[in-house]
């Protein structure tokens, strides 16, 4: 993966904003030719920079839903069991180890606040975690 100069940076902020921008838009944008920002784009997915274009979709019923990131604090060497454990939550949507004073972060989805209360207890029900803190994601903002 080639280091990135200041045009990638602000092409992929673009992109990130927008993964659908048409590339005159984006060379208009950025103060470049068409012919540009189509090999810049080219030459960042060759590289594996750029890994793949996506949709996000809102669900009607994701309003409702709970979102939280609870981080972790594992008991001595017992991140693989933690994780096994982890990973047959199905509430649980994503799973990031880490440094510093917490081990993991968990990424939390449910449907329900009752449900979401459920979840915690099997979470901090399972052997090998230490200690725990939970936020519920109240908005989010797009990088």
């Amino acid at each position: 993966m080639a280091a990135l100069d200041d045009l990638d940076r602000r092409l992929v902020s673009l992109l990130r904003a927008n993964g659908r921008e048409p590339v005159i838009t984006l060379a208009r944008r950025l103060g470049v030719t068409r012919a540009t920002v189509d090999s810049r784009l080219r030459r960042l997915v060759a590289g594996g920079t750029i890994v793949g274009f996506s949709v996000r979709v809102r669900d009607p019923a994701e309003a409702s839903t709970v979102r939280a990131l609870m981080m972790v604090a594992v008991e001595g060497r017992n991140t693989d069991d933690v994780i096994r454990s982890l990973r047959g939550i199905p509430e649980i949507a994503a799973l990031h180890t880490t440094n510093g004073r917490w081990d993991l972060v968990a990424e939390i989805i449910c449907d329900s606040l009752a449900s979401f209360d459920e979840t915690l207890g099997a979470v901090r029900g399972i052997d090998g975690i230490r200690d725990s803190e939970t936020s519920i994601l109240l908005s989010s903002a797009t990088a």
